[in-house]
């Protein structure tokens, strides 16, 4: 930048040779005509020029501004000097423009041309904007956040970089959400909010409006807040925050599914029922980037998103329902390409907060997106000991999904899009007293094998969605199944076994379901939704019309049957309860368990 400096001084220098003179060339030229003018007139008394506060003339004013302009001018260019070369050569046109204009005839201050500013380059993991969006941020798909707070790459150094699944729009994705802009962003904080509220009619009516085996519904014939979730993304020099609250709903029935927190003290499901999403960590520009995060993050298990807005339906099949949404450990998320995401996990154990015996669990996720309409994601899981107090006995469990928009005429008015996803699972326990395989030597067979499958159409500009969809599972020794919540029963208590839905080795599960759901989304941060389910169980399982709730309500005793007038008759064994709460059958309370179940939900979803 040394010859900056040298034509600094040179224009400078010409510029108080002009201020010398008094005046331009221009205004002389006047004054010639003015003196041709005045052979036949007299000559017109000469008055001073004017002066302004300073002094000076208005034209002397004007020159000294000038100069301090270009000084100011050159100081930037210096300081631009720094970032990278443009290789098209726009710097160069950017040094032309930044000359002043000639001097004005007139004795006025004029500004400056405008100097066109280069874009300033990405903060480090974010991703440029999608296609004809001026705010929207790349979403890694079945991550479901924001590319520069969940995995990109650092763009500060080689701004010319593309962040990984930015290079497409992903919106279309199951279990993505489907929000293209950000309303609000900052360089330090990207915030996200989410609520979730929804009414469900249960056709079997049950007496105490207790919905069981869903892990998306709760309460019948009532309006229930599921979630409202509050929180956002942290990032600031390659260092990364995420934090999503869950209030409603969710911030009881999650944690009851946790075991672990049986395994030792300190109130483990108080501590974290009110947090869905909770980690820090750093992002490191190797390859496409690495992030390491450690804390609570999305497990995606079942390719279906914990938060409903992102989802085709609102309840989903077996596969989804029954599995991790979320885990509590360390992942590192590894980016080979733009196309491909590499995850491992080191994690407390299946979907827990502690770890239910003495190993953790080890397993990841690989993401391949070769095509902006095919995704392919593997998620897989083993080591961890997860039945409490069952030490010894491990499990295994692998996920596998695609998915697959095979039409998309964007502007039709009518059909304009059209997708589909198919998810396979398969798993085992095996060890103290379990096997994979048979029920011989190894004990009975403990496993888990199931399927689902969607489609999606969109109609109309995506302002309407229609789902049709459904799954099934065998999951012998029921290890995976949801436990109905009777006499409130949790997963901590179930460990000693429900004398109502026992979970013993080998005991047969088969289920399956289908639905069909439709959408109305008249702005992409809003969903109407309606869906109609029915599910079907091998054995009686969902809430009838007499409910799953003693009378008088829940006696803190749901490891033993209950009397008919409420009590607990501190008996796991029939014939010993029917002998404590004062003989015959009739003695004894049993909750209304059916085979079957349909429904039609409703919900209002939004997500910001």
């Amino acid at each position: 930048m040394r010859i900056w400096s040298i034509a600094k001084w040179i224009l400078a220098s010409m510029l108080l040779c002009l201020l010398a003179l008094g005046v331009p060339k221009s205004t002389r030229a006047d004054d010639d005509k003015k003196d041709t003018d005045s052979s036949t007139k007299p000559a017109p008394k000469t008055e001073a020029p004017p002066k302004t506060a300073s002094g000076l003339t208005e034209r002397e004013q004007w020159l000294l501004d000038r100069v301090e302009q270009l000084e100011k001018r050159v100081a930037e260019l210096e300081a631009k000097q720094a970032k990278p070369a443009d290789p098209s050569g726009a710097t160069e046109a950017k040094v032309t423009n930044s000359l002043p204009s000639a001097p004005s005839p007139a004795p006025m201050i004029t500004p400056l041309p405008a100097i066109p500013s280069a874009a300033p380059a990405p903060r480090a993991g974010a991703a440029p904007a999608q296609p004809g969006s001026s705010s929207s941020a790349a979403v890694d798909p079945n991550t479901q956040q924001p590319a520069q707070a969940a995995a990109a790459v650092a763009t500060t150094q080689q701004p010319e970089t593309v962040a990984p699944f930015s290079d497409a729009d992903w919106s279309w994705l199951n279990g993505n959400a489907r929000t293209k802009d950000i309303y609000w962003d900052t360089k330090f904080f990207t915030p996200e909010i989410r609520v979730d509220t929804n009414y469900v009619a249960d056709f079997n009516h049950p007496t105490d409006h207790t919905i069981g085996g869903s892990s998306e519904l709760f309460r019948s014939f009532e309006v229930q807040l599921e979630q409202f979730g509050v929180g956002g993304d942290f990032h600031y020099d390659n260092v990364r925050g995420r934090l999503m609250t869950q209030f409603g709903m969710y911030s009881a029935t999650t944690p009851r599914n946790d075991p672990s927190v049986g395994h030792g003290n300190w109130d483990l499901d108080t501590a974290y029922r009110y947090v869905s999403e909770a980690y820090g960590g750093y992002h490191f520009d190797v390859l496409h980037g690495i992030n390491v995060d450690a804390g609570i993050f999305m497990s995606y298990i079942g390719l279906f998103s914990y938060y409903n807005f992102d989802n085709w339906a609102y309840q989903p099949s077996y596969v989804s329902s029954n599995t991790p949404w979320f885990f509590n450990g360390v992942r590192v998320q590894i980016f080979p390409s733009i196309h491909l995401k590499i995850e491992p996990w080191f994690i407390n154990g299946w979907q827990s907060y502690a770890s239910a015996n003495h190993t953790p669990g080890v397993g990841g996720q690989i993401k391949w997106t070769p095509k902006p309409w095919i995704n392919v994601i593997s998620n897989n899981y083993g080591v961890g000991e997860d039945d409490l107090f069952t030490p010894g006995r491990r499990r295994i469990h692998t996920d596998n999904s695609v998915e697959v928009k095979y039409f998309d005429k964007e502007d039709n008015s009518g059909l304009d899009k059209m997708a589909f996803s198919l998810t396979g699972d398969l798993g085992c326990e095996y060890g103290a007293g379990v096997s994979c395989y048979s029920n011989k030597a190894g004990g009975p067979k403990q496993s888990f094998v199931g399927w689902m499958g969607y489609n999606r159409f969109w109609f109309h500009r995506d302002l309407f969605g229609l789902t049709i969809g459904g799954g099934q599972i065998n999951n012998p020794g029921r290890y995976l199944v949801l436990l109905p919540p009777i006499n409130g029963m949790t997963a901590v208590t179930a460990s000693t076994n429900s004398p109502y839905f026992p979970e013993n080795p080998g005991d047969p599960f088969k289920a399956w379901d289908s639905s069909i759901t439709f959408d109305y989304m008249p702005k992409q941060y809003i969903t109407f939704r309606w869906e109609y389910d029915y599910r079907h169980a091998s054995v009686p399982y969902w809430s009838g019309r007499g409910g799953i709730t003693p009378p008088g309500g829940n006696n803190n005793f749901p490891q033993y049957y209950v009397c008919a007038n409420g009590s607990s008759s501190m008996q796991t064994a029939l014939p010993a309860a029917e002998t404590a709460c004062g003989g015959g059958a009739s003695s004894v309370w049993f909750p209304d368990l059916r085979k079957d179940e349909s429904f039609i939900d409703m919900a209002i979803l939004v997500k910001f």
